[in-house]
């Protein structure tokens, strides 16, 4: 395949040596953001390997069931239980040897249960990697998204189902610029996308869970430098509103929310088990404690949606139109 994807604010080279179906997966979980291998080195290198044959680990220390570590080299059997094993071996980058070698059970779901393996497989070959990568350089995940409201650059946070991805869209649409859907990472001070198709209510694309469809995320750019916090969360009815938010509340939204994102439930024992085995990397991403440094240093508020989501739109060029405060520079 040779492929780059911005990933995470990681270079992640994708090899694909398998069947065309898992070609098609993968190129559908890059949403439109890969680019053609230009020579330059990257930082997580994804090799997936036709071999079905697992991985030797004879005398290899055991780290959990089905995680082995030798001399700071790591492999996973059915990691996250996508069917794939992973070989992991982290030097001035990280590389990614992935075998498809299912078990019974997994075999059967990735049939039957097709939106789930997608799911499950993108995680663990094209966005756990580079989310661990990112975590090794200083960067941590949270489920949030930073998106241009003119010349605002807010962090929409909370938990799913709050209308996030609504307000996305119609923010994209009005030709405004987004660096995720879901999940980033950051530092406190950058975010860094990662890339993944939206999950929408009806459109095109592939048929997920829940009556929705997947679709990629347009208007998108790698990074961009949030200069306020907004907090979304829902009620049954009414007109959107909004009310200024104190750090310690936006600081645990931020918190919880990255702690209730589906789309990180497996990433923390992945996390996990590789700093286990590879020395590297923080054993758990320090997640409160950035969270509490942009919750301090950007103004925050809540923007309380009702049954119709996408007013809020409105209501939130509204809101950046009459607090126009700016975030102070970190020492």
């Amino acid at each position: 395949m040779g492929a780059m994807l911005v990933q995470a604010g990681e270079r992640l080279l994708l090899d694909c040596h398998h069947r065309a179906p898992f070609s098609r997966l993968l190129t559908e979980g890059g949403a439109g953001g890969w680019q053609p291998a230009d020579g330059r080195p990257c930082d997580v290198h994804v090799v997936v390997q036709p071999q079905r044959t697992p991985f030797d680990t004879r005398g290899w220390a055991p780290l959990t069931r089905g995680a082995y570590a030798r001399n700071g080299v790591v492999v996973l059997f059915n990691a996250c239980g996508s069917g794939f094993d992973l070989r992991l071996v982290a030097t001035d980058h990280l590389r990614v040897e992935a075998r498809w070698r299912p078990p019974v059970r997994e075999h059967v779901a990735a049939r039957l249960l097709r939106s789930r393996f997608h799911l499950l497989a993108r995680a663990a070959l094209l966005q756990y990697p580079a989310l661990w990568w990112a975590g090794c350089r200083g960067r941590v995940p949270m489920h949030a998204s930073a998106v241009t409201v003119g010349a605002s650059v807010p962090l929409l946070a909370g938990p799913g189902g709050t209308g996030r991805s609504t307000l996305l869209l119609g923010a994209v649409a009005s030709g405004e610029h987004t660096c995720s859907d879901n999940v980033c990472v950051t530092d406190g001070r950058t975010v860094h996308g990662l890339v993944e198709p939206m999950r929408i209510e009806g459109g095109g694309g592939r048929h997920m869970a829940h009556g929705r469809t997947e679709r990629s995320l347009p208007g998108r750019v790698d990074a961009l430098l949030p200069d306020r916090l907004v907090v979304l969360r829902r009620r049954i009815s009414g007109r959107p509103a909004v009310r200024p938010l104190a750090a310690a509340d936006a600081a645990r939204s931020l918190v919880a929310g990255t702690y209730m994102a589906g789309e990180l439930r497996r990433y923390w024992p992945f996390a996990a088990t590789l700093a286990l085995g590879t020395g590297q990397g923080p054993a758990h991403p320090p997640i409160e404690a950035v969270a509490q440094t942009m919750a301090r240093r950007l103004p925050a508020h809540e923007l309380v949606l009702g049954d119709r989501p996408e007013e809020g739109l409105a209501t939130l060029y509204r809101l950046i139109a009459e607090a126009p405060e700016k975030a102070e520079a970190l020492p």
